[in-house]
């Protein structure tokens, strides 16, 4: 039965993934602050590490699944919390790399977070895993996060890059949020609404994790994002009609700009990301369409 070590198992992502990696005949340990929690949000079978202090040279992991981040967009960027959202992913990789490089036997996979931002606002560009980073702070801090986590790659180890868009699921993130408002009729486009949102049910991230894991080929970027981003005012009206509800409000971007400042153009700005390598390899999507996923995300 195969290790695998996980940082960020008790977020929204997270605790699913590990139920499922569980499920699939994986020993999991979480690394997490909050040890004690970890039984509670994840399952009872799997394990908790406090630090990576605790992970001794002769302690083995055949894989390694980094999700640890502080939430980009829940506090102002101030120049502490820059520093806070690039040491709880730059830093703590840097650690990881470090505790990999003093085991005895260093893990064969590390899969690392990243995330669309990697692309900055793009307007109505395509973009699949070869375009570049842009240059804003959204997407200099995943430049960063890849490049400490390709560190590994010197120990040898196979390393995959999850440049994430946004998980769809009923248990939270932006669907979780999104949910109550748009049932009341209280759904509101973003500015414009032109801006594009590249989005994946949850089912189908967790597929693309494990078919990661397992695949010796998989190396390098993948964008884990459905085949069919939308616009924001797509998005807004098809998640309306799946609560039958309307949507005829929308929230002027001036005041989005006033409100959130730096972060603004996280909700005015937008990717339009296709997972060109994903399909390349044949990986078939459960939910390929934001109606066919939101229809079985809200049944």
């Amino acid at each position: 039965m195969k290790q695998i070590l996980v940082t960020g198992g008790t977020g929204f992502i997270g605790r699913p993934l590990c139920r499922v990696l569980v499920a699939a005949g994986y020993r999991v340990t979480v690394l997490s602050r909050k040890p004690a929690t970890v039984r509670d949000k994840c399952g009872p079978q799997v394990a908790a590490l406090a630090s990576l202090d605790e992970w001794r040279p002769d302690m083995h992991f055949d894989a390694v699944i980094n999700l640890a981040g502080e939430p980009i967009a829940d506090a102002a960027w101030t120049a502490r919390r820059k520093q806070q959202l690039r040491d709880s992913r730059i830093a703590l990789t840097g650690q990881l790399v470090a505790a990999m490089a003093r085991a005895q036997r260093p893990p064969a996979v590390l899969l690392s977070g990243s995330a669309i931002g990697y692309y900055g606002d793009g307007g109505d560009v395509a973009f699949d895993e070869s375009s570049p980073a842009a240059g804003d702070f959204a997407a200099r801090l995943c430049a960063d996060w890849e490049e400490a986590a390709l560190a590994a790659e010197r120990l040898g180890v196979r390393v995959c890059l999850l440049r994430t868009g946004l998980v769809l699921d009923p248990s939270g993130g932006l669907l979780g949020r999104m949910r109550l408002p748009f049932s009341l009729g209280l759904g509101a486009r973003l500015g414009d609404g032109r801006q594009w949102m590249s989005w994946i049910a949850m089912e189908d991230y967790l597929s693309i994790v494990l078919r990661l894991l397992e695949d010796d080929g998989a190396r390098g970027p993948f964008n884990m994002t459905a085949p069919q981003p939308v616009t924001n005012a797509t998005f807004t009206s098809t998640l309306a009609e799946a609560l039958h509800r309307p949507a005829l409000l929308f929230a002027p971007a001036p005041l989005l700009r006033l409100a959130l400042g730096e972060r603004a153009p996280m909700l005015l700005g937008g990717q339009r990301v296709l997972p060109a390598r994903l399909q390349a390899a044949g990986f078939r999507f459960r939910h390929g369409t934001l109606e066919a996923a939101l229809a079985g995300l809200l049944r």
